[in-house]
């Protein structure tokens, strides 16, 4: 995604990516857009209304390639259910729990004790935990057991494990930090975390992830590969490659410059620049700024990520790319088979070039 606060102040102010052309007037763009819809959808003028208020409220550029963009992840994220049915949606949940209640040091017979009270409809946590068919529904379980029930807070705080949500399954993560820089246009019924189980909230925010920023490539697979691992992320891929090159050490093109915060002291990213401060005539205090600027475009600008790619095109003799999908196996409570952002970020082109296709 697109740096936090500050990083996203430059980005919430872009207008159109590089490559796809000029904004349509209105009339086109939702013409463009109800014929990018697949058939045989609920509402199609409702999707065509929300898409385009998506792109028209944040000043985004409105064209074939960028609508059928936003078709290709809804396409791939929930086809098109606002709020989708996850089969076994109670199984995941309690493993969730159980796995939170032993980060917590929580023995598992107090919590499933305390999901045995009734809640605020009448039913006992437990079975609406059981009947749950939707993340919504879910999501309204955990937020009330953590506003009625002491334990409730201590297990899940403000950490509602259903982070991403709606037909484009936008974290809340980046919400909150994107209205930050710009304010949410819509009235709020609930919290902004609930405004992403609404197809409204829910597009504004995803069209947000996919065009509020300027990476270094035009190809739309990158931009997809991006949304799933986070804005920049393909770049920083290719800039972890070409440290790899002339630092000899095999670094993994996560795209995460930087460690996660379970993670204590830096990681081989850095420990890799850190080895070749000399030949980038720096130091590790210039490398850590640098690092800091993996979720912005002021990345591309500073000395470092200039040096490297001149070492390493030297080193290779030819041009290296600026971008390649980052390598990543994706986890969570929902993936039961081994997925990559690979997959991801091709299973979306595919949906993108058919839509292409019905919308021309």
């Amino acid at each position: 995604m697109c740096g936090f606060v500050g990083l996203l102040a430059g980005c919430a102010l872009q207008r159109s990516p590089e490559g796809v052309g000029t904004s349509l007037g209105p009339e086109q763009a939702q013409a463009v857009i109800a014929a990018a819809l697949p058939g045989g959808l609920a509402d199609p003028a409702g999707w065509t209304r929300d898409i385009y208020t998506g792109f028209a409220t944040q000043q985004l550029a409105v064209t074939e390639e960028s609508v059928c963009a936003v078709v290709a992840v809804i396409e791939q994220e929930s086809n098109f259910q606002v709020n989708p049915v996850i089969p076994g949606l109670g199984t995941i949940a309690w493993r969730q729990i159980d796995g939170r209640a032993r980060q917590a040091g929580l023995p598992l017979a107090i919590v499933h004790g305390a999901l045995a009270l009734r809640s605020s409809d009448g039913r006992t946590y437990s079975q609406r935990i059981d009947a749950a068919r939707t993340e919504k529904d879910l999501s309204d379980i955990f937020e009330d057991f953590i506003g009625e029930v002491p334990l409730g807070n201590r297990l899940f705080a403000d950490l509602n494990p259903i982070r991403t949500r709606g037909p484009m399954q936008v974290n809340v993560a980046f919400a909150r930090q994107y209205v930050n820089v710009r304010p949410y246009p819509y009235p709020l019924k609930g919290s902004l975390a609930d405004a992403l189980f609404t197809r409204r909230g829910s597009l504004y925010f995803g069209i947000a992830h996919l065009f509020a920023y300027q990476p270094p490539y035009h190809e739309y697979l990158f931009r997809f590969a991006d949304f799933n691992a986070g804005q920049f992320a393909s770049r920083n891929a290719a800039f972890q490659s070409a440290i790899g090159r002339i630092s000899g050490r095999p670094l993994i093109t996560d795209g995460a410059l930087l460690p996660g915060d379970e993670q204590h002291g830096p990681g081989e990213t850095q420990l890799a620049l850190d080895a070749l401060a000399p030949r980038l005539d720096t130091d590790a205090r210039n490398i850590d700024d640098a690092l800091h600027k993996g979720r912005s475009e002021d990345l591309e600008q500073t000395r470092i990520y200039q040096r490297v790619f001149a070492l390493a095109e030297r080193s290779a003799g030819h041009p290296l790319p600026r971008a390649i999908v980052p390598v990543i196996k994706l986890q969570g409570p929902k993936i039961s088979r081994i997925l990559t952002t690979s997959w991801y970020a091709h299973r979306v082109q595919g949906r993108f070039d058919r839509c292409l296709r019905r919308a021309r």
